[in-house]
């Protein structure tokens, strides 16, 4: 037999050894792909609870903005390069708290904006602008043209407690509607310094990117918080609490910003250490560290190493006591100290002044930047439909 006869028999012998196995590997399965649920019963009380949360998130949506903004161009400092376009658009969340159109949200989201624009849960894209806003508490009212529309219902954050379950709304990385659900893991001071001595609501409900200006609301549908911050690996979470936003949104709807009063001091705790150096019977009060020259406190006279102990006869536990009186106090009032000095009691009138964020220190760090998400990519702002 000639050789290449043999070599032609040889590779059709190949072949069918090396097919062989895939053609047995063709063969389709009889009966069925897989095996259906016998309708297992979920126990009723996670009925019950799953039901409950449905109808409370359904309650939410028509009150859930997602806010598009696209920010101004900052010239680019030598070496930098400058922004693009789709850098300088973000996208967040807040929710309607009165039917002509106000909406809060979160100051970060919308520093700087050149053009906002709000979608509502009906798909109505309509432009807004800026009301008022605070950079130390994170707050911004802004308005759109708009009657008629579904409200927020606001709680009581007071009675909210450690171990209660809550639920953050938003459009993270904008993907709209988006809830997620945890409970109240501390009522506290959050990871940056705000308000001074105002307690944040911490929760592990996850808040990222984009859920920044939702509200974070309890069982029973109500907002307790506005979502505004979280840990960079997103485990931790926390609200600015409704109760303290109440009392700062008629001042921001009358002048666009919030006057917080100011001492102008440089304050640390008192440790038990501390209590012979400065003739304390228990590690309580406001060490001052520093006096800022020509402030409130100076002009008072308030001097380094004293111990505030008291204000307008409030007792003063720590840093944090200290801080929310005097930020909450209006500016002009005068406010009664009750000091201890060189380990003797003494009392100061001290008339508090407007907050000077160029002098406090620390000064307050601006939000870190989201991270960005690599789908979906953050919707530019489209135009606003004609009116009707």
């Amino acid at each position: 037999m000639p050789s290449s006869t043999v070599r032609i028999l040889f590779a059709v012998l190949l072949c069918l050894i090396v097919a062989a196995p895939a053609a047995a590997q063709s063969t389709a399965p009889t009966g069925p792909m897989w095996t259906e649920s016998p309708k297992a019963q979920i126990p009723a009380d996670i009925a019950r609870l799953n039901n409950h949360m449905n109808s409370v998130i359904e309650q939410l949506k028509p009150i859930l903005v997602q806010i598009r903004v696209r920010r101004a161009a900052e010239p680019p400092t030598e070496g930098e390069t400058p922004s693009t376009p789709e850098e300088r658009r973000i996208s967040g969340s807040g929710f309607i708290i009165r039917k002509d159109g106000y909406i809060v949200t979160n100051a970060h989201v919308v520093t700087d904006a050149e053009r906002i624009q709000v979608k509502l849960s009906d798909g109505r894209r309509l432009d807004a602008k800026v009301i008022g806003q605070d950079d130390r508490v994170d707050l911004a009212l802004v308005k759109i043209e708009a009657t008629g529309l579904p409200v927020a219902m606001l709680g009581d954050s007071n009675r909210l407690r450690v171990g209660e379950f809550v639920l953050a709304v938003g459009n993270p990385f904008g993907l709209e509607q988006t809830v997620s659900f945890g409970i109240v893991s501390r009522k506290g001071a959050p990871l940056q310094v705000a308000a001074p001595g105002f307690d944040f609501i911490q929760t592990d409900a996850a808040v990222n990117p984009g859920n920044s200006g939702g509200p974070l609301v309890n069982m029973a549908g109500e907002v307790m918080g506005i979502n505004s911050m979280a840990a960079r690996n997103g485990t931790i979470g926390f609200a600015i609490p409704i109760n303290l936003v109440k009392g700062l949104l008629p001042q921001l709807a009358a002048t666009g910003k919030i006057q917080w009063g100011w001492l102008g001091v440089g304050i640390a705790e008192i440790g038990d250490e501390d209590m012979p150096k400065y003739g304390l019977k228990e590690p309580r009060g406001v060490l001052i560290r520093s006096v800022v020259a020509g402030q409130p406190a100076d002009q008072g006279g308030l001097k380094p190493d004293d111990v505030v102990l008291a204000v307008d006869g409030a007792s003063i536990e720590g840093p944090r006591d200290l801080q929310r009186i005097i930020a909450s106090t209006p500016v002009g009032r005068a406010v009664k100290l009750y000091v201890m000095r060189g380990g003797k009691e003494t009392e100061l009138s001290v008339t508090v002044g407007a907050y000077k964020a160029e002098l406090a220190q620390p000064s307050r760090p601006r939000p870190a930047p989201a991270p960005k998400a690599p789908s979906p990519r953050t919707p530019a702002p489209e135009p606003a439909p004609p009116p009707k």
